[in-house]
């Protein structure tokens, strides 16, 4: 029985702000090394399943992310899109649609894009354990042992033990899931040693989730069944369309687990965390003899136990204690180990008023390349942006500005209206607003050029696509 990997690397990241952006979350940033925590992911089970049998599930926005950061480990894998999010039990449910159609009998592995695993070796026997499990018809989910009382993890509460699980590695009936609880209640689950935190790690048959869903969520089993008749016809995307916006907002925890009885518990010690806060990101990361974490760029005087992130300029810290720091280009972080937990919070606040420092870093990545904004005021904007070789923006026009280009590297290609201009280093050329134009970069190096925007609204949303060879709206 071949066993397929599901990685969840959609949603969206507010507790590591303002690292992390609601529209570049932390599965995609190299947190604690060279790799990002979605490499990591990939690396960690990649001698157990090929690349033929992972399948990573995204957003349509983040799914070039993921292409990308999958080429740079050398790796390949099937990208499955979904059209709006729908929390867990849709993308689970639309994985399981593509695998079956490809191997009726496979096992699921699904894992979450964005956590840390310290001991991979003992993750991956776990996973063989869980498989073995798994082809009984056992829906199996790895409990993480605790080794502190945590309020803010999930806990799952084990019941009997499986009777056919090995000796050596138990495995128990689930009897209840409990949300996020209080400390004092979070004390008496770890001490009573019945209970494990949600890892959101499990493994099963794919046929017996597809019951499962049919059994406790017919209106999602439903629109699956559509999709799944659909898949590889020419009607695929709009059919994924339509029934995404149908279909409630729902996790696979609590709509189908929660409720089945054939779910199980491994218990699982592998160095395990969400990363889910700064104060978690200081205790993976190599300290110096203080306890501290700090970039390059900072100069410190006896500071202890603190984290001190840069991304680039330098940065002074003299006498600090238990403090998380994190300076971007757009945006400041300085707060009380003790209350990371609360960042979400903060970016809440942003959501609420508009700020869009809760969305997007300074520097964005696009499918072509990246821009930077390097300054923005009232009816302007400037920004730098690098095309990559064989990279094209899309054919497009604003309503509300004009735009001005002026090339510092590179060769451009210029679609202006009805015109193609060739611009090279220091040349230049005005875009109307309302007309047409395309910039691409038909070179063998990276294109830099300077865009000054002017109008009477600058917005990223102010785009009209007419062509566009990533397929954007």
């Amino acid at each position: 029985m071949a066993i397929h990997a599901v990685i969840l690397a959609g949603g969206g990241g507010t507790r590591l702000w303002p690292l992390s952006r609601t529209q570049y979350p932390k599965q995609f940033l190299p947190l604690l090394g060279e790799h990002s925590l979605l490499q990591r992911t990939v690396l960690r089970i990649h001698d157990m399943i090929p690349a033929e049998r992972l399948w990573v599930v995204t957003g349509q926005a983040q799914s070039f992310y993921v292409q990308s950061q999958l080429g740079d480990i050398g790796h390949s894998g099937q990208i499955i899109t979904e059209p709006q999010g729908r929390n867990t039990a849709a993308a689970i449910g639309l994985a399981a649609c593509h695998i079956q159609q490809r191997d009726p009998n496979a096992v699921m592995v699904v894992l979450p894009a964005d956590h840390w695993i310290e001991k991979p070796q003992a993750f991956l026997t776990l996973i063989q354990d869980a498989v073995a499990l798994a082809e009984r018809d056992s829906l199996m989910t790895l409990g993480i042992i605790p080794d502190r009382p945590e309020t803010g993890y999930g806990y799952i509460c084990r019941g009997e033990p499986l009777a056919d699980a090995p000796p050596e590695q138990p495995a128990y009936a689930v009897t209840r899931f409990v949300e996020k609880p209080n400390l004092p209640d979070a004390r008496r689950y770890v001490d009573s040693g019945e209970y494990y935190w949600n890892a959101g790690i499990f493994v099963w048959r794919t046929t017996t989730i597809v019951d499962e869903i049919a059994a406790h969520l017919p209106a999602l089993s439903t629109g699956l069944e559509e999709i799944a008749a659909a898949l590889h016809s020419a009607d695929e995307t709009d059919t994924v369309k339509r029934v995404y916006a149908q279909l409630a907002s729902v996790s696979i925890d609590h709509a189908v687990l929660e409720k089945s009885s054939r779910l199980a518990v491994l218990p699982a010690a592998m160095g395990w965390s969400d990363l889910g806060k700064w104060s978690a990101i200081h205790q993976f990361s190599d300290q110096d003899e203080r306890g501290n974490v700090l970039s390059p760029s900072v100069l410190d005087i006896e500071s202890k136990n603190s984290l001190v992130y840069s991304s680039g300029r330098t940065i002074a810290t003299i006498g600090l204690k238990d403090t998380v720091v994190v300076d971007t280009q757009d945006a400041l972080l300085i707060c009380a180990q003790e209350r990371t937990q609360e960042v979400g919070t903060i970016v809440q606040q942003l959501l609420a008023r508009g700020d869009e420092t809760a969305h997007t870093p300074n520097t964005v990545r696009r499918p072509w390349g990246s821009y930077t904004v390097l300054v923005e005021g009232p009816r302007f904007k400037v920004k730098r942006i690098v095309v990559e070789p064989g990279g094209a923006l899309s054919l497009q026009r604003h309503r509300q500005r004009s735009e001005h280009w002026v090339v510092i590297s590179g060769v451009a290609t210029v679609i202006r209206g009805e015109e193609e201009i060739i611009l090279e280093v220091d040349q230049s050329t005005y875009i109307p607003q309302g007309t047409k134009h395309r910039l691409s970069n038909q070179g063998a190096r990276p294109l830099e050029i300077i865009e000054v925007q002017t109008g009477s609204y600058v917005g990223e949303d102010d785009i009209e696509r007419f062509e566009d060879a990533y397929e954007r709206a």
